[in-house]
């Protein structure tokens, strides 16, 4: 009786710190401050067979120019690597910001940003040629949080998030994942 009590016990402090870490994760997610920054990292997402931008992926780039459009960013770094479709992320994700106006000089492109670490490792790797102080990383509001740990792991602090507000079905599983990978890196 008390093993079984035990387990019952363990399992709804289990359940408790799930869900409120998958809580924490949704709200600072969709949490914008409003906050200013030299440069504006956009996670990349599939491209589909065709070339074209997933959903996902231009809701993402859509989020990105609107803060450089709003003066929030002076630059924006596109990171991606090479998808199994055959295309490199950043490369796409560039030429959709060139075709909606900003200029080539404040677009940095990282075609080996294959993972979320990767991209944060090469994002890092700039800071001293781009002169970058400040960042906000753009990517589903599931995502954002364990970026913004891995940036802070890795000394830099001054780093904020912003997410398109588009959700698929998908973003269940996609939750999951984040608190497993939260605990991971």
């Amino acid at each position: 009786m008390k093993f079984r009590r035990l387990i019952k016990v363990l399992f709804i402090i289990l359940s408790v710190w799930v869900l409120l870490h998958l809580a924490s994760i949704t709200i600072d997610g969709l949490t914008d401050t409003g906050q200013k920054a030299d440069m504006a990292v956009i996670m990349g997402s599939k491209v589909n067979e065709d070339g074209t931008l997933s959903t996902r992926l231009e809701k993402r780039l859509a989020c990105g120019l609107h803060l450089y459009k709003a003066g929030r960013v002076n630059k924006l770094l596109v990171s991606g690597g090479l998808g199994k479709e055959g295309f490199y992320e950043g490369d796409k994700m560039k030429a959709y910001l060139l075709e909606h106006g900003v200029p080539a000089t404040s677009i940095i492109v990282d075609n080996y940003g294959n993972n979320t670490t990767a991209t944060v490792e090469n994002t890092l790797q700039l800071k001293d040629s781009l002169h970058y102080t400040s960042l906000i990383v753009v990517s589903q509001y599931f995502h954002v949080t364990r970026t913004k740990m891995l940036f802070r792991k890795r000394g830099f602090e001054n780093v904020s998030s912003v997410s398109p507000l588009y959700f698929e079905w998908r973003d269940i599983y996609s939750l999951a994942r984040e608190f497993a990978a939260y605990y991971t890196q």
